[in-house]
């Protein structure tokens, strides 16, 4: 539902509409795993994969929903729009897309942050094109990311600051100039690197290929 809720709005000119349900997205996805297992929900509906069922709706709401909007802001060129769709495509495909000891395999298509910050930081399409194909490549790239809501070792200040994050984010989305006064963007960033230093450090990244 949030994700057609977001194309709409991409389609009827409502971009910081469009962002906040991106953003609304990735709280419900950050959640809905924790809820489904409390309510039973695999027991009470045996007929309904809830994994697949995720993968579907994620594949919506972090590929599908992003690259339009892109595509709809000027940033990306609608033929290179088949780049971060085919990859994640590929990724979520993967059996080992989600490990077992609950990491992401491979760049996690976080699409909608990328669009979000594409936009809101007015990246030049030229450069925002070369980190799209950038991060398409990195969904083939066999390195583990760390899955937040899974986390065994600094899960409550990573939830803490990913709770922070997506208050930051809606600010930005909702109100970009007064966010620009203070900075707000850029010291969003400082959880994107805690994300990815956290991922490299748990994830052993400087073992890969090894």
């Amino acid at each position: 539902m949030l994700g057609t809720l977001s194309l709409v709005a991409i389609f009827q000119g409502a971009l910081e509409r469009a962002g906040i349900l991106m953003l609304v997205a990735l709280f419900v996805d950050s959640v809905d795993g924790s809820l489904a297992r409390r309510l039973q929900v695999a027991e009470r509906i045996p007929s309904i994969d809830g994994r697949r069922l995720d993968d579907v709706v994620d594949f919506l709401n972090y590929a599908v929903v992003p690259v339009v909007f892109m595509v709809w802001i000027g940033a990306l060129h609608p033929l290179l729009s088949a780049a971060p769709v085919l990859a994640s495509a590929y990724g979520f495909a993967q059996s080992d897309a989600k490990t077992e000891d609950d990491f992401f395999l491979g760049w996690p298509s976080y699409w909608n942050v990328v669009a979000l910050y594409v936009w809101r930081l007015e990246v030049e399409p030229v450069t925002a094109q070369a980190l799209v194909l950038f991060f398409s490549a990195a969904v083939f790239v066999p390195l583990k990311y760390i899955y937040p809501s899974k986390l065994r070792v600094l899960r409550l200040a990573s939830g803490i600051g990913a709770g922070a994050w997506m208050l930051a984010m809606a600010f930005i989305v909702l109100w970009p100039e007064r966010a620009r006064e203070i900075h707000l963007t850029g010291i969003s960033l400082a959880y994107v690197a805690w994300y990815v230093g956290l991922s490299a450090w748990l994830g052993r990244w400087w073992r890969w290929g090894g």
